[in-house]
C-alpha cells in the first residue's frame, strides 16, 4: 500500500502515511487514488477526531508526483486536468484538523498536502524547494497554496529560484510557515501530541473551527485555481523538453537558506 493508516481509537488520532520511500513518496496515479479514498473514509469515521500525515523515511515527506506518471491531456487548455489537485484533506471535505509532520525533502506536488494541513512540524533536516521552473514548467497550484501560507516575497523566491535553493526548516519556522521544528525524528511525536490534545477537545467546536480558519482563504484559493490551467498551458514547455532538462540539469548542487 502507498498510503497507511493507523487509528488509535483512545486518543481518536489517525496517522497518514505516504509509503513510496523507494520513490522518496513521490505521488503516483494509484496513491493520487488512496489518497482520496482515505480522507472520504476518515471524514466518516467517528473514532478519529484529528489527523497526522507524515512519510516514510528519513530522506523525503513526499517529493511530489512521480516523473513516470502517465497522464493523459486533453488538447484544449480549458480541459486540462491536474492529477493532484484533490489528494488534500480539504479537497474531499474532511474537517478534521491535519498536523503534518515533515522530515527530508518536501518539493513540488508535496505543497498541495501541506497547504491543507492546519500546520506544520518539521524536523531540522527538512527542506522545501519547488523544482518547476528549473525543468520548465509553470508552478502553478503549488504557488497558490504558498502564496497563502508565507510572505509573499519568500512564496516567490521559493517557487522562481527551482532546484538552486531549498528553505531549511530553521528558515520557513521564521516565516511561519512551519510551527515547530524538532530534532530529526521527533517530528512525528510533536505532531502526534497536538492531534491528541486537539482530539480530546469537544469534535464540534474544534471542526468548526476548522471550517471557519479555511473559510477565509477558500474563496481567494478557488478563484486562483480556476486561472491555473491556463498559466500551466501556456508556459509549461512541451513534455520532450521538459525531460530533457531534469536529464540535464539534475544537480546536487544548491544552496540552503
Amino acid at each position: 500500500m502507498s498510503v497507511l493508516v493507523t487509528r488509535d481509537k483512545e486518543t481518536g488520532v489517525a496517522v497518514v502515511t505516504l509509503n513510496r520511500p523507494d520513490r522518496l513518496n513521490a505521488i503516483d496515479l494509484q496513491t493520487v487514488n488512496q489518497l482520496r479514498l482515505t480522507w472520504r473514509e476518515l471524514r466518516f469515521d467517528d473514532s478519529v477526531r484529528a489527523v497526522v500525515l507524515t512519510g516514510t523515511g528519513e530522506r523525503a515527506f513526499c517529493t511530489g508526483i512521480d516523473r513516470s506518471a502517465e497522464v493523459p491531456q486533453p488538447p484544449s487548455p480549458y480541459s486540462t486536468d491536474d492529477p493532484l489537485i484533490a489528494i488534500g484533506p480539504k479537497a474531499n471535505d474532511l474537517w478534521k484538523p491535519v498536523v503534518a509532520a515533515v522530515r527530508g525533502m518536501a518539493c513540488g506536488g508535496a505543497f498541495y498536502l501541506l497547504g491543507e494541513a492546519e500546520f506544520l512540524i518539521a524536523a531540522e533536516d527538512a527542506a522545501f524547494f519547488d523544482p518547476h521552473t528549473t525543468y520548465g514548467m509553470v508552478s502553478a497550484y503549488e504557488s497558490m497554496y504558498l502564496a497563502l501560507r508565507m510572505p509573499h516575497g519568500e512564496a516567490a523566491r521559493l517557487a522562481l529560484m527551482g532546484t538552486a535553493e531549498r528553505m531549511s526548516a530553521r528558515r520557513a519556522y521564521e516565516i511561519g510557515f512551519v510551527s515547530e521544528v524538532t530534532a530529526p525524528g521527533g517530528e512525528l511525536t510533536a505532531a502526534v501530541r497536538c492531534a491528541e490534545t486537539m482530539a480530546s477537545f469537544p469534535t464540534e467546536a474544534v471542526q468548526g473551527t476548522v471550517r471557519s480558519l479555511w473559510a477565509a482563504r477558500e474563496a481567494t484559493l478557488a478563484q486562483a485555481h480556476s486561472r491555473a490551467p491556463a498559466f500551466v498551458a501556456l508556459g509549461n514547455l512541451p513534455p520532450e523538453r521538459q525531460a530533457e532538462l531534469f536529464g540535464a540539469r539534475r544537480s546536487k548542487d544548491f544552496r540552503v537558506r
